[in-house]
C-alpha cells in the first residue's frame, strides 16, 4: 500500500476542518507554549491559552478513531515568581469536552545546559500528556520494551524465599513484586519517563524535538500504514518519522517558511494552500486550492 503524506497551510482550527471524521490513528504535537515563539507565532497570552487552543482539540477529538491516541507535549512557565496553571486548566476544560486524560508521560532532556535563579532551578523536563476518546485504544506495548538491565545478572543468582513470592507493598498501596518473575527474562516493559536529549539547531526550527520522541509514540500507538497526525507541524519532524516507519502523515503549519521546508523535504502526496496571516488566532482565510506532486 501507498504512503501518503498531505501537508495543509493555515490555522490548524480551520484546516482540520478537511479531514474526515474518525481517520487519524495518531496525533503528535507541540502547540507553540503561552506567550512563546512571538516572533514566529505571535504569542498567545496564558489567561487565553485555553479559550484559544479548545475549538482546536475540538477538531481533533472529532477526527482521531475511536481507537486512536492524542500525545500534547506542552510545559507552563514561570510568571512573576509562580508557575503558570493553563496546562492544569486545559486538562480539565479538555476532559469536559470528551477528552480522557488517560497519562502523562515525562520527556527528561538529558542534555538540558545548567541553570539556577534566586527561588528555583532550570526546567529540564516537559510534559507529554496522553488523551483518548476512549477508555480501549490501540497500544502495542511490546514495541517500546527495553533490556532488562545488568542488575538481573547478580540479583536473580541467588534468591530468597520471598524473591519467590508476591511481596506486598508494606505501606499498603497494593502495589507488589515476585522477583522471579525475571528469571530468563531480557526485555522490560518502559517506565512513562523519556529520557532524550534536545534537538533544535539543525531543524532550522527554534522548538524542534528530537525524532526519538515521535518515533517512540508511532510504535506504541500505531502499525504500518495507519495515518499520524501534526497539528502544529513546525520542521516536519513528526511527519518525517511517520513517512520512514511506513505510516501515512498530515501536517499542518501557518508559517509559510515551514510549510514550504517540509514540503520540499517530503514531496507530499497533496498538499492544500491558504492564504494565512502569519499569526495564530489571527487567521483569516482568502481562498483555498490543492496541487499534487509538485
Amino acid at each position: 500500500m501507498e504512503i501518503t503524506t498531505h501537508l495543509y497551510l493555515g490555522d490548524s482550527k480551520e484546516q482540520l476542518t478537511q479531514i474526515a471524521d474518525n481517520s487519524i490513528d495518531l496525533i503528535v504535537t507541540s502547540p507553540p507554549y503561552a506567550d512563546q515563539r512571538k516572533n514566529t507565532y505571535g504569542g498567545i497570552p496564558a489567561n487565553e491559552y485555553v479559550e484559544w487552543f479548545l475549538p482546536i482539540s475540538q477538531q481533533l477529538l472529532r477526527v482521531l478513531k475511536p481507537t486512536g491516541t492524542f500525545i500534547l507535549n506542552i510545559k507552563e512557565k514561570v510568571v512573576n515568581g509562580e508557575r503558570s496553571i493553563y496546562v492544569m486548566e486545559l486538562i480539565l476544560k479538555m476532559r469536559q469536552q470528551g477528552w480522557l486524560w488517560t497519562e502523562e508521560f515525562i520527556w527528561h532532556k538529558k542534555n538540558s545546559y545548567p541553570g539556577k535563579w534566586p527561588n528555583r532551578f532550570r526546567d529540564a523536563w516537559e510534559r507529554l500528556l496522553q488523551f483518548n476518546k476512549e477508555r480501549t485504544f490501540n497500544m502495542y506495548q511490546e514495541e517500546v520494551m527495553i533490556p532488562v538491565g545488568d542488575w538481573a545478572k547478580t540479583r536473580l543468582k541467588k534468591l530468597s524465599e520471598t524473591d519467590r513470592i508476591r511481596d506486598n507493598s508494606k505501606v499498603g498501596s497494593g502495589f507488589g513484586k515476585n522477583i522471579s518473575n525475571w528469571i530468563d527474562r531480557d526485555m522490560a516493559y518502559p517506565t512513562n519517563v523519556l529520557h532524550l536529549a534536545t534537538e533544535c539547531n539543525n531543524k532550522n526550527h527554534s522548538a524542534a524535538f528530537p525524532e526519538e520522541l515521535p518515533t517512540w509514540f508511532i510504535k506504541l500507538f500505531t502499525k504500518e500504514n495507519d495515518t499520524v497526525l501534526d497539528p502544529f507541524m513546525g520542521s516536519g519532524t513528526t511527519l518525517k518519522v511517520a513517512n520512514k516507519m511506513k505510516r501515512n502523515s498530515i501536517g499542518i503549519d501557518i508559517v509559510p517558511e515551514y510549510y514550504e521546508m517540509v514540503y520540499e523535504q517530503l514531496e507530499p502526496t497533496a498538499r492544500y494552500l491558504l492564504e494565512p496571516q502569519v499569526k495564530y488566532g489571527k487567521t483569516k482565510s482568502k481562498r483555498s486550492s490543492k496541487v499534487r506532486g509538485k
